[in-house]
């Protein structure tokens, strides 16, 4: 099958690597010394699904139409992604894989005439070299649209994605973005410090933090009426748990995700593009939180603060100890 996949970063570049090596003839879009690398030595990975090359076709923007596609950029590059290329997605299966909780929306208003799908990935990536991708963690894809029962073109897209890595179709996708986005709370910390996600979920001082932000978040979803989805070993109980808990008792949730993540250190994708001197997604990670929370007549300080450091850190260049932002947050515990 001709797949296109535009924005072959670290999730992006894992998934256009995997379905290469199962035999579809893959085209990418990346950009800069990335793109040259891809075109020089091919798509290397590396990691937790094992090492490949693939030599896939690779330009700024899709050169030929495919039958299915997958939009992985970055978040605030999805409008400008899927207008560059919407001449060739028109009329075919269009999956956005993508954090934060606007990106199928927006894809279904500038592709009317095409079916779009979401997806989530769960694994771990990491992007830090032109031209080659690492998988820290080996995790689930999930894909589906709405909060009922996954529509067909989900199910076949999830199909032809677990013949390259554990794909699945799932009812109330709405709710499992929500429940993607808790898992995103994570990212905002390793962006701040510079340590890695397993760090800063491991540290005493840190993680009361990190558990604060996860039970703002979760009650702003709430209050806006989710039912969370069931990924990541999370799910509406335990979420709703986490919510109504005392903060020493809700740590272990956070405790949970870091064994989940394992032993390879995970820098999330807020840290890799900080590292790579590109703007992050935090505004549609925590500063989603942040936005619901406004839209439904609140507030979510804690997340606002958040997402207020790691503007700093991208502004300056110089990440903040972990002492620093804990007398920074301590106002707002």
């Amino acid at each position: 099958m001709r797949i296109g996949v535009i924005g072959a970063g670290a999730i992006g570049g894992t998934i256009a690597a995997l379905l290469d090596r199962v035999g579809h003839l893959v085209e990418v879009t990346a950009r800069g010394d990335h793109l040259a690398a891809i075109r020089a030595d091919g798509l290397r990975l590396d990691g937790g699904w094992g090492a490949h090359t693939a030599r896939v076709a690779a330009a700024e923007r899709l050169q030929t139409r495919p039958e299915l596609a997958f939009v992985c950029t970055k978040a605030q590059d999805a409008e400008s992604a899927i207008r560059e290329n919407a001449g060739l997605l028109e009329g075919i299966t269009v999956v956005i894989v993508q954090n934060g909780l606007a990106g199928l929306r927006l894809a279904t208003e500038l592709l009317p005439g095409s079916e779009c799908i979401g997806a989530l990935a769960l694994y771990a990536a990491s992007y830090l070299s032109p031209g080659t991708v690492s998988v820290t963690t080996v995790n689930n894809t999930y894909l589906g649209a709405g909060d009922g029962e996954p529509p067909q073109s989900a199910v076949d897209a999830a199909r032809i994605l677990d013949a390259a890595m554990p794909s699945f179709a799932v009812d109330n996708f709405t709710g499992c973005q929500w429940t993607k986005l808790m898992v995103n709370q994570v990212n905002a910390m390793p962006a701040i410090t510079g340590l890695s996600a397993q760090e800063t979920l491991g540290s005493r001082t840190l993680r009361p933090i990190v558990t604060a932000s996860l039970q703002e978040a979760v009650r702003v979803g709430i209050a806006r009426g989710v039912r969370y989805g069931s990924i990541q070993g999370l799910d509406d109980r335990i979420l709703r748990f986490v919510a109504s808990s005392p903060r020493w008792i809700a740590q272990v949730v956070p405790l949970l995700m870091r064994r989940r993540m394992g032993a390879t250190p995970n820098p999330g994708s807020t840290l890799q593009s900080i590292r790579r001197g590109q703007p992050s997604e935090i505004d549609y990670l925590n500063g989603a939180v942040v936005a619901e929370a406004r839209a439904n007549g609140g507030d979510a300080p804690v997340n606002a603060a958040l997402t207020g450091l790691v503007h700093d850190v991208e502004a300056t260049g110089a990440f903040i100890t972990p002492a620093d932002v804990a007398r920074r947050m301590q106002p707002l515990l």
